[in-house]
């Protein structure tokens, strides 16, 4: 235990200095959301501003405002974008990822490492193939465009994670099922489905936060002001002579509250699932 101990407190030391490293930008921005437009830009700046004001905030999200109205719709956009994706993504990863791990079929392990070999390239090299083909079927400055993107970008890892997870569980829960006069589909749904629930919700959760914080297709597929996501949203903030800081700041800080909200309510089954699925039984 002795020899343990320096150990320890070299990783508690390290593991706190990451955490403060992690929180340090957004304690920061929610500091800068509660200062005036004068106070954000003394220098040297305040950790702690001397008059906070809830102004910018209010000003966001209230919808009796020509500000407040732009900002609610680029967050409503921003939440049928990321869900829709999420659920189509699930709609199609389950199914796909439990075909790969149960059944054997000719060219299986060729169609599985191909649909990863899109991860091997940036997002931004298919920004004009996809830019193109949108335009060909009349989906450009449409939130469908934007759908489909964010589907066809999450899905090769969604599939790898339910693979991984569906690998662990075992085969002759669903042969038990089908002796007892379940169907295939029965035992799948019955049996295979809550078994699978933490990675399905992992995986909704990697593929929400990826379509929640994509700027560059959201900034080149959608012109039309009324479709705008949040990412692209923000950058109203920026004007060509002066930048409204608490303003970007206060909406930087409601951005970020779904996706932690979400990380933290659902924690405990994303840490499982990734576990679960990284070790095959």
């Amino acid at each position: 235990m002795k020899r343990r101990d320096p150990w320890r407190i070299g990783g508690a030391v390290f593991l706190a200095g990451l955490t403060i490293f992690a929180l340090l930008p957004m304690a920061w921005m929610l500091i800068t959301s509660l200062k005036t437009q004068f106070a954000a830009l003394q220098y040297p700046p305040q950790w702690v501003p001397k008059n906070p004001t809830l102004e910018q905030y209010t000003l966001l999200l209230s919808p009796g405002n020509p500000v407040g109205r732009e900002f609610l719709r680029y967050l409503f956009n921003s939440i049928w974008v990321s869900f829709a994706s999420t659920v189509l993504g699930i709609v199609v990863a389950v199914p796909a990822a439990y075909a790969f791990s149960r059944f054997r079929f000719p060219g299986r392990n060729l169609l599985f490492y191909s649909v990863l070999l899109r991860n091997m390239f940036p997002a931004v090299v298919f920004l004009m193939p996809l830019f193109i083909m949108m335009r060909w079927l009349g989906l450009v400055n449409t939130q469908a465009s934007l759908i489909l993107t964010y589907l066809t970008f999450g899905l090769p890892l969604s599939i790898w994670l339910l693979k991984g997870f569906y690998d662990n569980i075992p085969v002759q829960l669903e042969q038990a099922a089908r002796i007892d006069g379940a169907s295939r589909f029965q035992a799948f749904i019955l049996i295979v489905m809550p078994l699978s629930s933490p990675g399905i919700i992992a995986t909704a959760i990697y593929s929400f936060i990826m379509a929640w914080n994509e700027y560059v297709y959201a900034l080149t597929f959608i012109n039309n002001a009324e479709r705008l996501t949040l990412p692209v949203g923000l950058q109203r903030f920026f004007t060509e002579y002066a930048t409204n800081w608490p303003g970007l700041m206060a909406a930087s800080f409601i951005m970020s509250v779904p996706v932690v909200a979400l990380f933290l309510v659902l924690q405990k089954y994303f840490v499982r699932a990734l576990t679960e699925g990284a070790v095959k039984s």
